[in-house]
């Protein structure tokens, strides 16, 4: 079924790299329906960023491909930027924990200040390793993660959190610690949700859900909000992980053709959803940019 043409499709978190499809894999985005794409940074190198000026370098290329991506393909693309969480194990390692530490929060208010310059929507993704550290790497991973939520608190922007995959329980241990430093908990999103959580459990953490057949299968009742994701890599040593950047206009097609009242669903992440934690609705080709 042909997607509608006044509904936005929408990718909540992809990465895109000069190393890798790059402004090719926008291009078969827009060619499978796709108008709106979340940009989150990632390392173009293969070294960590040791200095702040390191990721303004990285800030950088996000943004140039973001605003060469709308210039070629006509996909608006909000870029969402951070220094990556699991960035600080190998920091640790070369600068020290303290000194690494001391980058990340750098690193944090400096994409602040480009959200407050309307250069990025968002900051993300902070979070913490979705993996076992030692406890000393624990403990400094969930202050650089408070850090960010104080800095995304004051300039009024939501947060895109990594972390593992949430159950209630997890929903309730992300909530208490930005209730600690008083961020509003309905801008806080879990990327890369891959269970389904009742809404009353999540306590407005917003979902960003995998866009995994079976993921939507069981979200299918979701009143929102909630997002739809690929977290595409755009890594030549994995193509297609973590799925394909077209996957999320084919699964709008394909709730489409089963069932005729899709459309008011997909308004969920696509739109309602956008706006309540962005605060804009994403804009249709020819119509004015929020």
């Amino acid at each position: 079924m042909p997607l509608p043409p006044d509904l936005p499709i929408v990718d909540h978190h992809a990465h895109l790299s000069p190393n890798g499809e790059g402004i090719d894999a926008a291009r078969r985005f827009h060619s499978a329906g796709g108008t709106h794409l979340f940009l989150a940074t990632q390392n173009y190198e293969p070294k960590v960023p040791h200095t702040v000026a390191d990721y303004e370098r990285q800030f950088a290329i996000t943004e140039n491909l973001a605003r060469s991506i709308e210039r070629t393909t006509g996909v608006v693309v909000y870029v969402v930027i951070a220094p990556y969480p699991v960035d600080l194990v190998r920091q640790s390692e070369q600068l020290g924990l303290p000194g690494a530490m001391e980058l990340q929060s750098r690193a944090l208010e400096l994409a602040g200040r480009w959200v407050e310059e309307q250069r990025a929507v968002a900051l993300g993704e902070v979070g913490r390793p979705h993996f076992p550290v030692s406890p000393a790497l624990a403990e400094a991973a969930e202050g650089v993660f408070r850090h960010a939520l104080e800095v995304a608190r004051d300039v009024a922007c939501p947060a895109v959190v990594h972390c593992e995959d949430l159950a209630a329980e997890g929903y309730r241990a992300l909530a208490a610690l930005a209730a600690t430093v008083e961020f509003p908990i309905q801008r806080l999103v879990k990327h890369y949700a891959r269970t389904v959580v009742a809404v009353p459990e999540r306590l407005g953490i917003v979902p960003s859900y995998i866009a995994r057949k079976e993921v939507l299968s069981a979200s299918a009742a979701d009143p929102g909000p909630w997002f739809l994701e690929t977290d595409f890599l755009d890594d030549p040593a994995r193509p297609g992980a973590v799925l394909d950047i077209a996957t999320v206009p084919r699964r709008a097609a394909a709730i489409l053709a089963a069932d005729p009242g899709g459309q008011e669903r997909l308004r969920i992440p696509f739109v309602d959803s956008v706006r309540s934690v962005y605060g804009f609705e994403p804009a249709l080709p020819g119509e004015p940019a929020p």
